[in-house]
């Protein structure tokens, strides 16, 4: 069946790779590369079948054709998921294998850090292959994009803010915030930062506490984050945390976070619609990580990152506009941005067959 759902789901290749004796189990997705080259990050995860590791990564992917092309970038949407326990079976061997893979589609894939990956295992990666983002300073790479996707965020923020408050006022409102891990951290201090009262929760009661202790925060419990009265709901961890168990609790009339996947399904999205609840669609917020680690691919600059992270302010805006002139729920609105986009240049463009020019400007590759 696995070539019928491809074809439903409109991918254009599915790579499983494999390596006995490094342990690695993998899958590369690539979604749509009209815009570019399929950029998006690596998953490890513990899957219980090889089944639900398809169906996240052919998910997965296509959400990051739609992110890439509301952002603007000149790519195209892609992911990996290698299958196994982040906390065990990582090493050396297991990500270079996955790197040499990584580098057979000569640059049809990027990869970058994602669920389960940091900086020091897209080391091992990049040993294998240039076609890694997020890789440390020292090799002329971005490092970690936490700290870029919470800017992002904030600048979602603002705009769904202006467009429901007429004002950006972020310290003047309150928030429930669900993740206090590397997004979710710093998106909290730049809150706090604007003076806003913010409530956290996460199944680490340590990084709970840390926000308590340095930041200010009051701490709720994991299920009690639904029934806070703020202005403003943040899922900054898991995906579907705004379902039918959930709506009718959930009290903030503006959703926007970081996190994947926010809406269970598209008819809560249609019910939030109808409710008068403004959703930031999550991938037209957190795109500031990809387009801070697609810069790599020309040549690292923070300044320029920083300044494009501000243009997701403006991005929401037209969402947020389209759903109004059209009375349709936001997130049919950020979709048709980027099939509009991916549509319009599809018409001038072929898919992404590979490398064809120099890329990757500055950087170094250790032997």
């Amino acid at each position: 069946m696995i070539f019928e759902t491809i074809a439903n789901t409109g991918h254009e290749e599915v790579v499983f790779c494999h390596n006995k004796d490094a342990g690695l189990k993998a899958i590369i997705a690539i979604h749509n590369t009209v815009l570019g080259p399929a950029l998006g990050g690596l998953r490890m995860w513990p899957y219980k079948t090889e089944q639900e590791a398809v169906n996240d990564v052919l998910r997965l992917s296509r959400g990051m054709t739609f992110k890439n092309a509301v952002a603007g970038l000149n790519l195209g949407g892609g992911k990996a998921v290698i299958i196994g326990d982040p906390s065990k079976d990582k090493s050396e061997a297991l990500f270079r294998a996955f790197g040499r893979f990584v580098n057979s589609l000569n640059g049809r894939y990027i990869t970058a850090e994602d669920v389960g990956i940091d900086v020091n295992d897209m080391e091992y990666v990049f040993r294998e292959t240039e076609y890694v983002t997020g890789v440390h300073q020292v090799h002329g790479g971005s490092g970690d994009p936490s700290p870029f996707t919470a800017y992002g965020t904030l600048q979602g923020l603002m705009a769904a803010l202006q467009f429901k408050n007429g004002n950006e006022d972020v310290g003047k409102y309150s928030y429930a915030v669900q993740g206090c891990g590397h997004v979710g951290g710093e998106y909290i201090k730049l809150l706090r930062e604007q003076g806003a009262k913010v409530f956290v929760t996460d199944i680490n009661k340590e990084a709970v506490q840390r926000c308590v202790d340095e930041l200010g925060c009051e701490a709720v419990g994991l299920d009690e984050i639904y029934d806070v009265d703020a202005d403003v709901y943040s899922p900054c961890a898991l995906g579907g945390t705004v379902n039918e168990q959930t709506i009718d609790r959930i009290k903030a009339k503006i959703i926007c976070g970081p996190a994947n996947n926010q809406l269970a399904t598209d008819e809560i999205g249609d019910e939030l619609q109808r409710r008068g609840v403004l959703y930031a669609p999550d991938y037209a917020v957190n795109a500031g990580g990809v387009m801070n680690v697609s810069l790599e691919i020309d040549g690292y600059n923070r300044e320029r990152a920083m300044r494009m992270m501000r243009t997701i302010y403006y991005n929401l805006g037209r969402i947020f506009e389209i759903s109004k002139n059209e009375s349709i729920p936001t997130y049919k609105a950020a979709d048709r941005l980027a099939e509009e986009r991916i549509n319009a240049i599809g018409k001038i463009k072929l898919a992404h067959m590979g490398n064809n020019g120099t890329r990757f400007q500055g950087r170094m590759r250790g032997q």
